[in-house]
C-alpha cells in the first residue's frame, strides 16, 4: 500500500479531495492530509500546517498551480516516487521541478487511477 498525501484536502463530502481522502481509505492506503480547516474525514485528520512526514510515496494534488507555490519546497523536500496532479492542478513549473528531481508526475484523477486498478 501506498503512503498518501492529499494536499489541500477538504471535509466538505461534495469535493474531490474528500473522495480521494475516503477512497484512499476504502483501498487500504495510509493517508495524511493537509487543508484549510482543521478536522476529520472518516477518521482521517485534515492537518492546517505542513507536518512532517516520512517515506511518502505519493502526494495528490487537489490545489490551484497559484497556491502550490507555497508548497513546492515542503513537496520536494518529501522526495515521493511521485505527484498526482488531479484535473486543474496542472503546473508545467512544478512538473519541471519535481521531474528534475527524479519524481515522476502523473497528470490524472485519483478517484479514476484508483477505480480503474491504475493507482
Amino acid at each position: 500500500m501506498k503512503k498518501t498525501l492529499v494536499i489541500s484536502a477538504s471535509l466538505k463530502p461534495h469535493r474531490y479531495s474528500n473522495k480521494a481522502v475516503n477512497l484512499l481509505t476504502d483501498y487500504g492506503h495510509e493517508v495524511v492530509a493537509i487543508g484549510q480547516i482543521k478536522g476529520k474525514i472518516n477518521g482521517i485528520q485534515v492537518h492546517e500546517d505542513i507536518i512532517e512526514l516520512e517515506d511518502v510515496d505519493t502526494v495528490t494534488l487537489y490545489l490551484s498551480p497559484q497556491k502550490q507555490v507555497n508548497y513546492y519546497d515542503y513537496i520536494l523536500s518529501l522526495s515521493p516516487k511521485r505527484i498526482i496532479m488531479n484535473p486543474g492542478t496542472e503546473n508545467n513549473e512544478f512538473k519541471t521541478m519535481a521531474q528534475t528531481k527524479g519524481i515522476e508526475i502523473v497528470e490524472h484523477c485519483t478517484l479514476v487511477m484508483l477505480n480503474m486498478g491504475m493507482y
